[in-house]
Parts: structure tokens; C-alpha cells; sequence
């Protein structure tokens, strides 16, 4: 049985969802433009490399898809080490670290909410590394489009920090990613419009505070 045979929300409200979506992305984008292309040029200037990372993800019923971010480490940094950055990890940019600490770097991901492959609020994608080993009402997570942002994104918004600098990706695994997986299945089961509206509004005032503390 997948997650979407588990549950199921109502058309209409999918539906509206959708629209938000594309209509508030639209509208971020035609804002933030100056900054998405600042933030672009700051990227391709301070390293060699693409001014995107384009890192694959499971999306809505385990549909692979591309994640949009602006590059904040060096090429090819998978390679040289696991899929969870630590605190002051090497493989990091100075404008890297900047975009980060901001979530600047996440602003594309306005470009995959128009394509479909996300939407504004939703379980934060994954890797397949770790999808593939979802098992019982972890499948729930994949019965809805992946968000920029959601309950885990706000409790572990300083991720790097949290995970430490001694094998991040082990303490990723055995500490953080339960945690993460239980609020996805949370957001999903409790899933409302309204609710979308609270985590738009805690992420928005979460975001100000990392980007105005020192």
C-alpha cells in the first residue's frame, strides 16, 4: 500500500493549494527578481561552478525531480563528502555561508513551485537515499507535493549547527532524521489550508531572526 492510498485530502482544497501556490510565487518573483539575479552574480563571482546546484530529490509519489537552489558550496562537494553540511563545513563558500544563514539560497525554489514539482508549504523533499527506506506511515510523506518549507523546516532551521562537525551525516541519520520524518508525517495527516498559513507566517518571522542574529 503507497501513501497516497493511506490518505487522501479533498479536491477542492488541493486545488485551491495549487493556486496559491503559483499565484504567490509569481508574485515573489516578480519582487525578489533584483535579488535572485544580485544573489546570482555573487555566486558565479566568488567560484568556479554553476550559479544553481540542481540536486535530486523524491517528489509527490516518489516522482524524482530537480531541487533549485543557488550553489553554496564548492563543485562537486557530494563527492567530497556526505549529503549533510556541518557546522563550518570546509566545502562551504563565503557567499555560500551568506545565502545560507538568509535562506537566499532557497529562492529559486519559487521556479520549482511553478513547474509543480514543489509547492510553498509542504514535507521538505528528501534524498533517495533516504526516501527509498521509508517504511509505514513514513509513505505518507510522499502523498503530497514537497515544500520550501514546513514544520521541520522551522525546529531545524539552524540544521548545520545541530548536526555538529564529527560525522554530521551519521548524527543526521540517527538523531535528526526520526525527528524530521515524524513532523512530515505530522504536516501531512494534519494537513489544512489554515495550517499552511501558520507555517508561512512562523517561517517568514524564523527566517528574520537567523538573518538578523550575529
Amino acid at each position: 500500500m503507497n501513501g497516497e492510498a493511506l490518505i487522501r485530502h479533498p479536491g477542492w482544497a488541493l486545488a485551491l493549494k495549487r493556486s496559491a501556490d503559483i499565484l504567490l510565487s509569481l508574485s515573489v518573483l516578480a519582487v525578489l527578481w533584483p535579488l535572485l539575479l544580485a544573489a546570482a552574480v555573487a555566486v558565479k563571482l566568488s567560484s568556479p561552478g554553476p550559479v544553481f546546484y540542481r540536486g535530486v530529490r523524491s517528489g509527490l509519489n516518489g516522482t524524482t525531480f530537480r531541487i533549485l537552489k543557488f550553489r553554496s558550496m564548492v563543485i562537486d562537494a557530494e563527492a567530497l563528502g556526505g549529503p549533510t553540511t556541518g557546522t563550518n563545513d570546509p566545502r562551504v563558500t563565503r557567499v555560500g555561508a551568506f545565502l545560507r544563514k538568509t535562506k537566499l539560497d532557497e529562492l529559486p525554489q519559487f521556479l520549482n513551485v511553478l513547474k509543480g514539482d514543489m509547492s510553498l508549504v509542504g514535507p521538505r523533499p528528501e534524498v533517495l537515499e533516504y526516501t527509498s527506506q521509508y517504511r509505514g506511515e513514513e509513505r505518507l510523506i510522499l502523498c503530497m507535493r514537497p515544500g520550501i518549507t514546513d514544520y521541520a523546516s522551522i525546529e531545524f532551521a539552524d540544521l548545520d549547527d545541530q548536526v555538529g562537525s564529527e560525522d554530521p551525516d551519521r548524527f543526521f541519520r540517527e538523531h535528526i532524521l526520526p525527528r524530521k520524518n515524524a513532523l512530515r508525517v505530522k504536516y501531512v495527516k494534519q494537513w489544512s489550508l489554515g495550517s499552511d498559513l501558520v507555517i508561512l507566517w512562523q517561517t517568514a518571522w524564523r527566517v528574520l531572526k537567523r538573518a538578523t542574529d550575529r
